[in-house]
């Protein structure tokens, strides 16, 4: 506002009285205009915090009567042996919440080793399992109505009733980390939607055995499969001192851990062979279970450290496949020792 357009008095501070009683009816006018601005702010302002706390509450109480999956898999691995709730694979089925009781999941654990036809003068030709063979295991377990799971989705069930996919449960496991089980397992599994589980040695086998390289471990954990560890050389843990026990089932779990950022929660005993300061060993690890060579199915009452498996040798047809499962449901629980 220009001097000529004052009026007398209006460039001076008023010494009593409203400041808006001095003003002219344009400053008047103006005044009350920002005055509905600052309230329509008010009111604006006030309408967002509502809003904001309104959102708050309902976050804060789930948002919607569905819950939110208690899964892993970022692969961050916790000190606690029971890291696998925030492992890469969920257990159960996507999106499934745990029922807060424990299962009651039966499920029979098979094992295999090689997956090609056995060389010529191979020692232990019944442990190599020809491509076309397993694939049509693989066909005759899905038709008969099984659906392959992982070790962490079992004990997810045991523990407080996580649901598995639908089906009848299998667990089917590969020892020593052969090259073909990455080469021709994982293929047909994929095939179905299905994952397995590798129990590796951590020294990992010599190139003239098929061993895989880690490019191809971590090619199966990416495929979902579970990593798990029969130690770091395959040894004969029973006749072992301490340390070297220690050296083959601790340190072997925490390399492992560290090397591809999965929790490694289940120890294969190698051979089968196992006794009470083996177990003991595992146990002190933090390993969750263990699983045998003694035929049999695995349920939420056996003893998580001497879970049965089931071999499958070369030879193996579909419908004998299925019968060998069938035969071993009810079998007698592992020994407390078997060397």
């Amino acid at each position: 506002m220009g001097a000529a357009e004052m009026t007398p008095g209006e460039g001076r501070r008023p010494r009593s009285g409203h400041h808006e009683d001095r003003l002219t009816p344009r400053s008047r006018s103006r005044s009350r205009g920002t005055r509905r601005r600052r309230g329509a702010f008010l009111v604006l302002a006030l309408a967002a915090v509502l809003a904001v706390a309104l959102l708050v509450t309902l976050f804060a109480n789930g948002g919607s009567t569905r819950h939110p999956f208690r899964g892993p898999p970022a692969m961050p691995v916790a000190a606690h042996a029971r890291s696998h709730r925030s492992a890469s694979n969920p257990a159960g089925a996507p999106g499934a919440v745990p029922a807060g009781r424990p299962g009651d999941a039966t499920v029979p654990i098979l094992m295999y080793h090689v997956i090609n036809p056995p060389p010529a003068g191979a020692p232990f030709p019944g442990l190599y399992v020809d491509p076309g063979e397993f694939a049509a295991q693989m066909r005759a377990l899905r038709a008969a109505g099984f659906h392959a799971v992982t070790m962490e989705q079992v004990e997810s069930n045991w523990r407080d009733g996580t649901p598995l996919p639908p089906g009848k449960p299998i667990v089917l496991s590969f020892d020593n980390g052969y090259q073909s089980q990455y080469t021709e397992a994982l293929p047909v599994l994929r095939s179905l939607g299905w994952v397995g589980v590798e129990n590796i040695q951590l020294s990992g086998l010599p190139p003239s055995q098929g061993g895989m390289s880690e490019a191809q471990v971590r090619g199966l954990i990416a495929s979902g499969w579970e990593l798990d560890t029969q130690g770091y050389s395959h040894a004969e843990l029973t006749a072992l001192s301490p340390s070297a026990l220690h050296f083959q089932v601790a340190s072997a779990r925490q390399t492992l851990r560290r090397r591809y950022g999965v929790p490694v929660n289940w120890f294969c005993y190698p051979s089968g062979h196992y006794d009470a300061t083996v177990v003991a060993e595992v146990k002190a690890a933090g390993y969750l279970g263990s699983t045998t060579v003694v035929p049999g199915w695995a349920s939420r009452g056996s003893d998580p450290y001497r879970l049965p498996r089931l071999r499958v040798l070369g030879g193996t047809g579909p419908q004998a496949l299925l019968s060998l499962i069938e035969d071993s449901e009810h079998n007698s629980p592992p020994p407390p020792s078997y060397t």
